[in-house]
Parts: C-alpha cells; sequence; structure tokens
C-alpha cells in the first residue's frame, strides 16, 4: 500500500516532538500501522532548530497543508481557538483526517468539529488534548468500555501541581513558586489559564464527555483556582491527614453530572496524593473494575508526541473500515448521547476544609458551631490553634453537606463581629464512592 502522507501544521514544541519521533521511529511506526507514514507538508511561520526538515515542502500557510491533495492527515498543533478551529474545519471540508493536541479547541468546539467529521466521513483524534503522553482518552472510550463510569478525579495541570508540591515539601509561599514555575518555563507570563483552573477544565470536559456520554460542555464546567491557598492551609491539612491537590471533578449522580475544578483535600494515603511535580494522574472508577490509576508526564515535547503519534497510527489503521465501524469520537455512537444536566456547584454534595480567623475571645467557637449545627451541618474535627495575638485561626472539618447549604452558613459566619474577613474553604473529597 502507498504510504500515507501527514502534514503537521505547527513546529513549536509538540509539533518539533512530533516530527522528531515520526523520524526517528519511522520503522516502527510502520510496522504497527501496517503501512509506511511520511511527513510529506509541515506548515509553520518559522523553522524550528530542533527539527531536522531538511527536503520536507515547509509553508508558512498553514491552510495550504489543509488543502493539499496529496495530505491526509492534518495534524494541528498550533494551539488556541479561532484559528485552529478554521483549520481543522477545512481540513475536515477537504476530507483530510485530523489528529490534534489542541484542549481548548475540543473542549470549546469539539460538538462543531465531530459534527462535521461525521458529515465528511474522516475521523478526528485527540488523544493528546488530555494528560499529555498518559493514554487517558483511550483508557476511558475504550480499555473501559464495559463499564459504567461512576466517577473520575485528575491531576490534569502539571502547573497548578508543581506549585502544590512546592508549597508541601518545602513549606514555600505560592507566589515564590508561581514565579519559579515561570522561569522554568512550566507557567507563562500570564498563569491564568494553569493556576485559575481553565486549562484543567478545558481537560475535565472532554473526559467527563467520554466517560458519561454526553456533549462537551465546557460552558457549564466550575472553575476555581489555587492562588488564595496559603502555607498555613498546607500545613493544617496535613496535620488532618489530607494533602491538597488542584482537582478536576466529574461525578454521576442520579440529578445529573458533576462538572468541577478547584483545590481539594484527599486524603495523604492515597496515590493521588502523593502524584508530585508536573506529573499528572487520572483516577477513573467503574463498576466492574473498580478504582483504576492512570500517572505520567501530562505534557512536554516528546511525551505529548508520544500521544499525538498514536492517533496517527490509530487513523492509519482505519482508513479502510466504515464509519460505523470506527470508534466514536465521544465513545458512545452521537445518536446515543445523553442530555444530562450538568449541576450547577451550589447542588453538589462535599465535605469542607473551613479555616476561620475569630478574635480571642469566649464563646466565639460556640457562635460558629450553633450556626452549622441549625443548618444541619455535622462537624468532623475542629483544631483551635493557640497563638499569643489577638485573633486565633479555627480549623474546622465538616462532612458531607450540600454547598448552597454551606454559602448560607458562611454568611452567617462571615456576619458575627468577632470573624475577621472571609472564611477560607476547601472542598475535600474522600474519592470513594
Amino acid at each position: 500500500m502507498k504510504p500515507v502522507k501527514v502534514g503537521i501544521c505547527g513546529l513549536g514544541t509538540v509539533g518539533c516532538g512530533t516530527f522528531n519521533v515520526l523520524q526517528r521511529n519511522g520503522d516502527e511506526i510502520s510496522r504497527r500501522a501496517g503501512r509506511d507514514i511520511v511527513v510529506a507538508q509541515v506548515g509553520a511561520r518559522r523553522e524550528n532548530p530542533n527539527a531536522d526538515t531538511r527536503g520536507i515542502d515547509i509553508t508558512a500557510d498553514i491552510f495550504a497543508v489543509a488543502t493539499n491533495p496529496e495530505i491526509d492527515i492534518v495534524v494541528e498543533l498550533i494551539g488556541g481557538y479561532d484559528v485552529a478551529r478554521k483549520l481543522v474545519l477545512t481540513a475536515i471540508e477537504n476530507g483530510k483526517h485530523v489528529v490534534t493536541a489542541n484542549k481548548a479547541l475540543i473542549a470549546v468546539h469539539g460538538n462543531e468539529i465531530f459534527e462535521a467529521a461525521q458529515k465528511n466521513n474522516v475521523i478526528v483524534a485527540f488523544e493528546a488534548a488530555v494528560a499529555g503522553g498518559i493514554p487517558i482518552i483511550k483508557a476511558i472510550r475504550e480499555g473501559l468500555a464495559g463499564n459504567q463510569i461512576n466517577w473520575l478525579a485528575g491531576i490534569i495541570n502539571g502547573t497548578g501541581n508543581f506549585i502544590m508540591s512546592e508549597m508541601r515539601e518545602k513549606g514555600r509561599d505560592f507566589a515564590d513558586v508561581l514565579a519559579e514555575a515561570q522561569a522554568l518555563g512550566y507557567a507563562e507570563a500570564d498563569p491564568t489559564f494553569d493556576v485559575e483552573g481553565i486549562d484543567a477544565a478545558h481537560k475535565l470536559t472532554i473526559l467527563a464527555s467520554i466517560a458519561f456520554g454526553i456533549p462537551l460542555q465546557f460552558d457549564k464546567a466550575y472553575t476555581e483556582g489555587i492562588s488564595a491557598i496559603t502555607q498555613d492551609d498546607v500545613t493544617y491539612a496535613d496535620e488532618l491527614g489530607y494533602r491538597i491537590k488542584h482537582l478536576g471533578i466529574s461525578r454521576r449522580t442520579d440529578e445529573g453530572i458533576e462538572l468541577r475544578v478547584h483545590p481539594t483535600l484527599i486524603p495523604k494515603q492515597l496515590l493521588l496524593a502523593n502524584v508530585e511535580g508536573v506529573m499528572n494522574a487520572v483516577m477513573v472508577d467503574g463498576d466492574a473494575v473498580g478504582q483504576t490509576l492512570y500517572y505520567g508526564a501530562g505534557a512536554g515535547a516528546e511525551p505529548t508526541a508520544s500521544a499525538v503519534v498514536a492517533d496517527v497510527i490509530d487513523v492509519v489503521r482505519m482508513l479502510v473500515s466504515e464509519q460505523g465501524h470506527r470508534v466514536p469520537h465521544l465513545a458512545f455512537q452521537p445518536s446515543r448521547l445523553l442530555d444530562l444536566p450538568v449541576l450547577p456547584v451550589e447542588e453538589i454534595h462535599t465535605a469542607y476544609y473551613l479555616r476561620i480567623h475569630a478574635i480571642e475571645r469566649p464563646g466565639v467557637l460556640a457562635h460558629i458551631t450553633k450556626i452549622f449545627g441549625d443548618s444541619g451541618i455535622n462537624i468532623e474535627a475542629i483544631i483551635q490553634k493557640e497563638t499569643t495575638a489577638e485573633q486565633v485561626p479555627v480549623i474546622i472539618l465538616t462532612q458531607r453537606v450540600k454547598e448552597r447549604v454551606m454559602n448560607d452558613a458562611l454568611a452567617q459566619v462571615e456576619a458575627l463581629d468577632d470573624i475577621l474577613g472571609k472564611v477560607t474553604r476547601i472542598r475535600v473529597e474522600l474519592l470513594k464512592d
């Protein structure tokens, strides 16, 4: 059979890694795919000195790759929303299969893209869009296909995990670690997407759609960042037997689907609690298999390229298959996706860690516990820290309660004359049914 011709759009970190893996492992890749795969064209504004592109057709016009009649598979690695969307839709309209690592594109525009792919009888593969080199999409979509997925929870942003790991291990403050993460290239000059949970919400949106068979609904994902976490919170959590991780969590409930990213206390004996640095990990709970954990490098040139190239191989393997015999983009046939509601965060049930700064005065703790008792909130543990100052930190761990109930109770607590400022709240998950 004639070689399959690939066009790579974008020759940055991941594009360069993908090009190098395809070139270096060409023989092994051909053995796995059953036919040769060659990079026939690269669309990039500038060459990358880390990629030896001598003899490769290079164009500054990425859309020339999408319309090139010689190209079979377009690999989109430019990132972003608008230009990437236009590029991918152009490739699909021209009968090209698409491989992408663009989580923002899939989370926001995936429904439109998959519909266009269905209409044009082409494949869109996106394993590299979530957790870099960890094959988590294939694991859920194919390896766990016999399960009803109950919930999944993951560390799916390496920058946030690096910051939380450094704060715990070395007692450093958030701002100090963030500056180092930027110097090391883990965080962008504008770190908002990473530290405020937007990047993780893109990825969680994709995982939830595949796990539960629902359309992509990024606009309904709840996101909360880690910039308000202090060293005191890390220390108190450890005293209570927990570690703080910036998690993406999606759970199937009788009322609908939870879709949320926020700092979370999890028991420190869990494997997920011991994932450190820039590494990623996703825990999935299925009714048949129980809990499984997927761990590895969530970013980087060649870890991400590993997933991109695996998708290219999968596309090549399926070129001769009819559309109805291919693995659906979101694990379920488009006509079988469910219109399950995504719950607003006020309707979720979870336990809470609370840090309250109160004036050192008799009866303050009694007032707080009375508000919680009247609200039906059960307290699991209380720590009142000794201090020589006029204010005292009170740490409370609650049992599970609806967030709306907790919001109402905290509003009453914060209105007390003895309370200084807003209460720090972090959700607690035991990660079990």
